[in-house]
Order: C-alpha cells, then sequence, then structure tokens
C-alpha cells in the first residue's frame, strides 16, 4: 500500500511543534469541513485526510512510531522496492501493526473509517505501543458563527446547528472579529473512557455601514447642514443604545471630531465598561439652490469681501 505523508497533508515541517500541528490541522478543519462545504466530495475526502493526518501527528506515542516508519520506509524504497503492490510491496509491516490490519475505526466526525495505511500501524483506533485502550480525548470540533454590530453589543442566546446538532450558547458582549469560543465535551466523543472533546467556534462579525470599530470604540461619520455648522444647534444622532441629542456649536469647522463617552461597545466580561464612540461632523452643503438663494449667497459672499 502507498505510504502517507501526514506532514505534507496538514503542510507542517517534519519538525513541527504540537502546537504548529494543532493550529494546522484547525485550519484545514475549517476549510474543509462538511458544514462549510455540503456536497462537495473533495472538501470531504481532505477533511478526513486532515483528521487522519492529525490523529497520528496529533499524539506523540503515534507520532513516533509513524516517524520510524517513514525513515524505514524510505530505505526500502531507496533499496529499489516498489510500494503499492501486494501486501506493502514486499514491506515488513509486521513491526508496526498492532492487532491486525484492515481499515482503522470510525472516524470520529462520523465521515468514512481510516485509511488502510493507518489500520496497518495502529490496528484501527488505539494507541501505540500497548496502549490502544487507555484512555483518549475525542476530536475537537470547528465550527462559525457570523453576528451582526447589534449583536456584538448586547450579546444574549444563539443557536448552532454542527453535525446535525442543535447547541445553545450564550454570547457574551463585547466579543470580536476572529475571536474563538470553546465549548467543552461538544467535541468528538471520547474514547475507552476518556473526555470529548470541545467545540470550537470562531465568531466573524459583519462590517456595518454606519461605524467603523476600533477595540471598544466606534467612529461615525455624521452629516451636518451648512446652516446649522454656522449658526449652531441641535441634532440627533442614532447610537447602538438609542437616539442622543448633540450641540453643534455656531461656526464649526468640517470634520470636526465630538466625543461621545460610553456609546461605544461594551468591554468584553465587563458589562458595565464601554467604549467610546467618536462622531466625525462632515458639512453638507445645499443641493439646487432657488434664485433667490443663490441671490443671498452672492450678498454674504460681497459682505464677507
Amino acid at each position: 500500500m502507498d505510504y502517507k505523508d501526514y506532514y505534507k497533508t496538514l503542510g507542517v515541517d517534519k519538525k513541527a511543534t504540537q502546537d504548529q500541528i494543532k493550529k494546522a490541522y484547525r485550519k484545514l478543519a475549517r476549510q474543509y469541513h462538511p458544514d462549510v462545504n455540503p456536497n462537495n466530495a473533495e472538501a470531504e475526502q481532505k477533511f478526513k485526510e486532515a483528521n487522519e493526518a492529525n490523529e497520528v501527528l496529533g499524539d506523540p506515542e503515534k507520532r513516533q512510531k509513524y516517524d520510524q516508519l517513514g525513515a524505514d520506509y524510505q530505505r526500502y524504497q531507496q533499496g529499489g522496492g516498489r510500494p503499492g503492490g501486494g501486501n506493502g510491496g514486499g514491506f515488513d509491516w509486521s513491526q508496526y501493526s498492532q492487532g491486525g490490519g484492515g481499515a482503522g475505526g470510525a472516524d470520529p466526525f462520523g465521515g468514512a473509517d481510516f485509511s488502510d495505511f493507518f489500520g496497518s500501524m495502529f490496528g484501527g483506533m488505539g494507541g501505540s505501543g500497548g496502549g490502544g485502550n487507555r484512555p483518549r480525548a475525542g476530536q475537537d470540533y470547528q465550527a462559525e458563527l457570523e453576528l451582526t454590530l447589534e449583536d456584538a453589543y448586547r450579546g444574549g442566546p444563539r443557536t448552532l446547528t454542527v453535525n446535525g446538532k442543535n447547541l445553545r450558547l450564550t454570547i457574551q458582549p463585547g466579543v470580536e472579529d476572529g475571536q474563538v469560543i470553546r465549548l467543552r465535551d461538544q467535541g468528538g466523543p471520547g474514547r475507552s473512557g476518556g473526555p470529548a472533546g470541545s467545540l470550537y467556534i470562531t465568531l466573524h462579525i459583519r462590517p456595518d455601514p454606519r461605524y467603523a470599530r476600533t477595540g471598544n470604540d466606534l467612529t461615525m461619520d455624521v452629516p451636518v447642514a451648512l446652516y446649522t455648522a454656522l449658526l449652531g444647534g441641535e441634532q440627533t444622532v442614532e447610537t447602538l443604545s438609542g437616539a442622543v441629542k448633540i450641540n453643534i456649536k455656531p461656526e464649526t469647522p468640517n470634520g470636526t471630531r465630538l466625543r461621545l463617552r460610553g456609546k461605544g461597545l461594551p468591554v468584553y466580561r465587563q458589562p458595565d465598561q464601554f467604549g467610546d464612540l467618536y462622531l466625525r461632523l462632515s458639512i453638507s452643503l445645499p443641493q439646487h439652490l432657488t434664485e433667490q438663494e443663490k441671490t443671498l449667497f452672492r450678498q454674504l459672499a460681497e459682505l464677507r469681501s
């Protein structure tokens, strides 16, 4: 059977740390997850390959055994062997196989079994070195959840469907785009009495056309009529917490910035603290002037000259 290069599958170097392997696997799992790629056979296959590679490289014992196999298999190929024919093309699998060959146990994500290559080395989902019955944590799952800026402001309950299971979670006010939430015991089932894996949910906050976000602060463009900017007055501004009246001073220049304290986003897990809302005033020139208005503006121009 063909040798599987698990390092190539995850796109990592053979000297990669466990954290690097875990990060690479999560990236591929998010990219090729069946929930993200429904009815996509190619993505499903890549998802399964990533799971299998992580099952081996993410376990130090399995990884050590796999690395030793790679060195022996490479020497076999350099010696003129032809992998892929018969029982490994003459390669001696006996020193690596455990509990018989054949395809491995069920994929913890509910997909097909692991490959014959995996089964020949590990005899299913058991661990290496006679530790096949030791407790093992289940696989971690990945999911994504899209929110609006109002959702990030108010928080609240949400329902997410992962692998056909409806999960209810509470979004804390002040979450940020790209933030990851972990739900314990909502991943794949554990093996041999081990705990279930975790579900990691990546939050994506849709851009809001009204506001630009910087941390917990917001910036908003506010159009102001020319006459209000010149003579001063009150103007109503809509914020995430409701309408607020602001005072425009006479002769306010274009581009003036006003600060509304506490009208930004709440600080994550500190619901009594808020960022600020910055208003950037943009003077709006009147359009479609009448002849009388043009005359008045000419008179004003003459007075100012």
